[in-house]
């Protein structure tokens, strides 16, 4: 059977994993990321290569990237916290690097492939995918494919207007509102510090002991998600919407976010069929990254 080499770079750490067709993963690790050389990523990925194939029969390189990747170019569009890989022809330089034929796709929406081939998604073609944490981004899946966009920018939520003041010319964003980031924030103003100084998870127990400031924060968090999952509901009607990021850890996410949309459905006057898609949290976490990375290389393969 067919054996790839994941990598999901991240901004910190470059995870990697040996993935066979069928998505079993044989081993694993990390590196840390280069701060400011392209040359030096390429490099160690080379190196993380060579080593590897020593073991392993490897058919190609799947990558998981931030930003606007465009797998034909072979080049990522738009930012990240890695500016050096914004702008180089990252399909060349593995080429060169390793012999390997490479495939490429944005992590958020590698997380959905993974999602959708194995994992809380896999019986299910339409999904949305939403990644919770300090922004607001995700992933539109239909057919069991990405939805790209003409700028390779669909499913970034984040940037959905929920308030508005033409005349003051003031705007919210959804990632304002309906991030982990926003959390912090809140609590940080209430209590006149400086975010930097506290914890998400510490902000969780301070308000399940009653903290008044960290569960109101909390609460306007969710209120804000599920306003942002009833939206993409009717906006595109899926059959699933995945909740992911560091957050789907907790049990109760679903369950919160179906109370607020309780709240949304008793006070909107609809006219039209409620339409009810199941709710589920990621099921592989920070694997679903390289899972799905492998998933893309391999309908891209099925197209060609």
């Amino acid at each position: 059977m067919e054996k790839y080499l994941a990598f999901d770079v991240g901004g910190t750490d470059v995870k990697y994993a040996i993935v066979l067709k069928d998505g079993k993963i044989l081993e694993k690790g990390k590196f840390t990321s280069p701060k400011y050389s392209f040359e030096a990523l390429i490099k160690q990925m080379g190196v993380t290569c060579l080593e590897l194939q020593k073991k392993h029969d490897v058919v190609g390189i799947a990558l998981s990237v931030p930003g606007a990747p465009d797998d034909k170019t072979g080049i990522i569009l738009g930012g990240s916290a890695l500016p050096f890989i914004h702008g180089p022809d990252v399909r060349a330089a593995l080429l060169e690097e390793t012999g390997l034929e490479m495939h490429m796709e944005n992590d958020a929406k590698s997380a959905a492939l993974g999602e959708v081939w194995l994992g809380a998604a896999k019986d299910v073609d339409d999904a949305v995918f939403l990644v919770i944490g300090t922004g607001l981004g995700g992933a539109l899946v239909k057919n069991k494919k990405v939805h790209h966009g003409i700028n390779l920018l669909s499913g970034e939520f984040g940037y959905i207007i929920i308030g508005y003041d033409f005349a003051k010319e003031e705007f919210k964003m959804m990632a304002d509102h309906a991030s982990t980031g926003c959390i912090v924030r809140d609590v940080a103003i209430s209590r006149g510090v400086d975010p930097a100084v506290l914890d998400g998870k510490e902000i969780f127990a301070a308000a399940e002991a009653g903290d008044p400031d960290c569960f109101a924060a909390i609460e306007a968090f969710y209120e804000s998600l599920a306003v942002c999952v009833y939206n993409l509901m009717y906006i595109y009607n899926p059959e699933c919407i995945i909740l992911g990021g560091a957050i789907s850890a907790r049990e109760d996410l679903g369950d919160k976010i179906e109370e607020k949309l309780a709240i949304i459905k008793k006070n909107v006057d609809m006219d039209i069929l409620e339409v009810k898609p199941d709710i589920v949290r990621c099921q592989f976490g920070g694997d679903a990254n390289l899972l799905g990375a492998v998933y893309n290389y391999i309908q891209r393969e099925e197209a060609y």
